[in-house]
């Protein structure tokens, strides 16, 4: 970056596994997450918090302005189902499912988004994805068709 300037950019990010099948134990999460923040670091971003469940992952991080967010996750992706396909733990080649939703956050905001990442075991316990990623859509006033939503257990309703 040139010199005077200055940026404060706070990325949430979601993405969900291939045909949404819930596939990660917490033994995996947790590996598949640390993983996945050493790719957001190595991108130049400062990771911030990176949970999820079984089927879905979330990372909240600070952006580096030189790296788009679709490249950010296009290099997750790629990298992170090479690293899970290298371990072997699933039949078949692991994938991520097309698509992803990216919302941002000023910095006021960021310790209740960190909080509800963190938090994302409990939740699921009473909330499923579908229902959790359409409420972040509508939150954020972001307009979808659910044709295009990600693929809910092989079917997009």
């Amino acid at each position: 970056m040139k010199p005077g300037t200055f940026t404060q950019l706070f990325i949430h990010l979601v993405f969900a596994v291939r045909y949404r099948e819930c596939l990660f134990n917490r033994a995996q999460r947790s590996e598949v997450f640390k993983y996945v923040s050493g790719i957001v670091s190595n991108l130049n971003h400062k990771p911030i918090i990176i949970n999820g469940y079984s089927d879905h992952v979330h990372i909240l991080y600070s952006m580096h302005p030189s790296i788009s967010v679709s490249d950010t996750v296009s290099e997750i992706k790629k990298s992170s189902s090479k690293f899970i396909n290298q371990k072997g733990w699933f039949k078949g080649k692991f994938s991520w499912q097309d698509g992803y939703g990216a919302f941002s956050y000023s910095k006021s905001q960021v310790k209740a988004v960190y909080q509800y990442i963190f938090n994302q075991e409990q939740h699921h316990e009473k909330n499923n994805f579908r229902d959790e990623y359409i409420d972040m859509l509508n939150k954020s006033g972001i307009e979808f068709d659910e044709r295009f939503l990600f693929n809910f257990n092989g079917e997009n309703k």
